[in-house]
């Protein structure tokens, strides 16, 4: 991908996370207090003597909405089957699952857990401690870590994207 286009990308990212996170949110809850105010509230002589003007009305909805708005929010995440399946997709769709992250873990983590799985390898060959078997799992595991450490793909990724990308970084 072109550094123009990653930019690109980028700024459209955070368009869509400030747009829908803070910019509707802050909307959609005045528009809410508003319509409710004008088309409820208003229309009902009884409950709009009891609120007087929409200043308090939008006080005391805002005291109710915010607590409710928070148990609503956890019950999700804590309750609702809906999160755990929200975040299994993004799990699949993360690609950082099946490589690894940029920085340390590229730089040092993971040189450091082939580098010691070499050396332990070698002493295990020279006391002669290894089947066949625990030789072709250890370098297959030392074949993943080098292919993530040079940026490719390991596993299994279920989006067609991502599996593209892994067969040309394996191959």
């Amino acid at each position: 991908m072109t550094n123009k286009l990653r930019f690109a990308a980028r700024l459209w990212y955070y368009f869509r996370v400030g747009y829908a996170t803070y910019l509707t949110f802050l909307l959609g809850a005045v528009n809410t207090l508003i319509v409710v105010w004008y088309l409820a509230i208003s229309q009902m002589p009884a409950i709009e003597s009891f609120f007087g003007h929409f200043a308090p009305f939008a006080i005391v909805m805002t005291l109710f909405g915010v607590p409710l708005s928070v148990a609503i929010g956890w019950a999700h995440i804590k309750r609702s089957p809906a999160f755990t399946s929200e975040t299994d997709i993004q799990a699949e769709a993360n690609p950082y699952n099946y490589k690894l992250y940029p920085g340390y873990w590229t730089e040092a983590f993971a040189p450091v857990y082939l580098e010691l799985l070499q050396q332990v390898t070698r002493l295990l060959e020279a006391q002669r401690l290894l089947d066949k078997e625990e030789k072709s799992r250890i370098e297959n595991l030392e074949t993943k870590l080098k292919t993530l450490i040079s940026g490719g793909f390991v596993g299994a990724p279920r989006t067609t994207a991502l599996r593209s990308r892994s067969s040309i970084a394996s191959s």
